[in-house]
């Protein structure tokens, strides 16, 4: 007589790590026990780690008035060491950490960097976005389905494919100041009285029209969505813009089907230093 004998393999634990650009809300990064690591903002000659000391509504009300410029910085080497080890003496058995885009920040070399010391156990992924474009991908991680740093690479990689995130500016004087896309401000004339429309695709930040009032700004991000189809995931971004982004959600209700989870997101600081107050957009993953 032959026996099957079945054995349950223990599945693989995989752990994660991302940055304060993902824009993951806190009770997401605590059912899924993401490790963050905070990016730095410099404001008047003092450092902030990103969401602690200040908050998001504080910062973009103060922004307008600032005498001095604001600047952002990329967390260190040994930042990344120490969520690194908690994870793997939290028994883990392999690390995917997943970064803003490559081209807009050095964040993805601290992490490459500190990676180095753990061998071959700690995966980076460069998301080529930011905001919600990353905190999207970092989710896709974590989904139940995900057993193996195989389908977690290609659950990020799929989502990756089917991502939009746009965002419409209320002035272009905020992005004109960061320095950090000049092609852009010379594509659009760099006139500060315009209201830029941009979209964040493969770590690029691409300009892709521009309007003269808030009205048509918002009317045009409406569009945008209305135009993309189905979605599996929304995130509604704005930089202290609740009560249009609220507008924007409820004008789009009205025409299509949402995903049950629509996230709202005011963006975080380290970003919106580079954005200004006012902006509105979206990330969304087509389904």
């Amino acid at each position: 007589m032959t026996v099957n004998i079945y054995v349950k393999l223990p599945i693989m634990k995989i752990g994660i790590v991302t940055d304060s650009t993902s824009d993951l809300p806190t009770d997401l990064i605590q059912k899924y026990q993401i490790q963050v690591v905070p990016s730095i903002l410099i404001l008047e000659g003092k450092e902030y780690a990103d969401g602690i000391g200040i908050s998001r509504e504080d910062f973009y009300t103060r922004l307008p008035t600032l005498q001095s410029k604001v600047t952002t910085a990329a967390p260190s080497i040994g930042d990344f060491l120490t969520p690194y080890q908690t994870l793997f003496s939290q028994g883990c058995d392999h690390i995917i950490s997943i970064h803003a885009a490559s081209q807009l920040t050095t964040i993805l070399n601290s992490a490459r960097q500190a990676a180095q010391e753990f061998g071959d156990k700690v995966t980076i992924i460069d998301s080529g976005s930011l905001s919600m474009g990353l905190g999207f991908q970092v989710l896709s991680a974590v989904d139940e389905t995900v057993t193996t740093i195989k389908s977690a690479i290609e659950a990020i990689e799929s989502t990756k494919k089917k991502l939009k995130v746009i965002a419409a500016l209320d002035t272009m004087k905020y992005l004109k100041r960061s320095g950090r896309v000049p092609g852009l401000v010379a594509n659009l004339g760099g006139m500060l009285s315009i209201k830029p429309m941009v979209e964040i695709k493969n770590g690029e930040v691409k300009p892709i029209g521009a309007v003269r009032t808030t009205k048509q700004m918002d009317e045009q991000v409406l569009n945008f969505l209305l135009e993309f189809g189905e979605m599996e995931r929304l995130a509604i971004l704005h930089t202290n813009a609740e009560a249009r982004a609220k507008n924007l959600l409820n004008e789009l209700t009205k025409k299509i089907s949402l995903p049950s989870d629509v996230l709202f997101v005011n963006v975080t600081a380290v970003i919106g230093t580079h954005l200004g107050p006012n902006a509105l957009g979206f990330a969304a993953v087509k389904k």
